[in-house]
């Protein structure tokens, strides 16, 4: 049986999907884009701000089912510049600073709202793990 789970602390999806989908103790993360989640527009700012909001905004979909960057175990990451991958890279490591989970990065033609950066995760529910939160600093 399946469980939408959504979050005022993330943007509102933008097309018929859900913020994110819990399965048994699997939780499927639609792709976030850097929408600020109050104004519902792409921030503003580089490649590394708007890795930053897309990271943002799947921690605030973790937050409200009490999981954190701890229990993602594959995510999927989608640019529309792979010269951007090393910048993008230094952010998402600053999220997931051990046992990172299993990744994909591909590069499309485009996002949507012309996003630069798109990423989707899938986590897994356990009895451990921190709280979700920025570790960027």
């Amino acid at each position: 049986m399946k469980e939408i789970i959504s979050t005022n602390e993330a943007p509102g999806a933008i097309g018929p999907y859900s913020q994110a989908v819990r399965g048994g103790s699997f939780l499927f993360c639609s792709g976030q884009i850097p929408l600020d989640p109050k104004s519902g527009q792409i921030v503003a700012g580089d490649i590394s701000a708007q890795t930053r909001r897309v990271l943002d905004n799947i921690a605030a979909i973790l937050k409200a089912e009490e999981l954190s960057f701890d229990h993602v175990v594959k995510t999927t990451i989608f640019l529309t510049n792979l010269g951007d991958f090393q910048t993008v890279n230094e952010v998402y490591g600053s999220y997931f600073k051990q046992d990172p989970p299993a990744r994909s990065t591909v590069q499309v033609a485009a996002l949507p709202k012309g996003a630069n950066v798109e990423i989707e995760v899938i986590a897994m529910a356990d009895d451990g793990g921190q709280p979700a939160y920025d570790t960027s600093g």
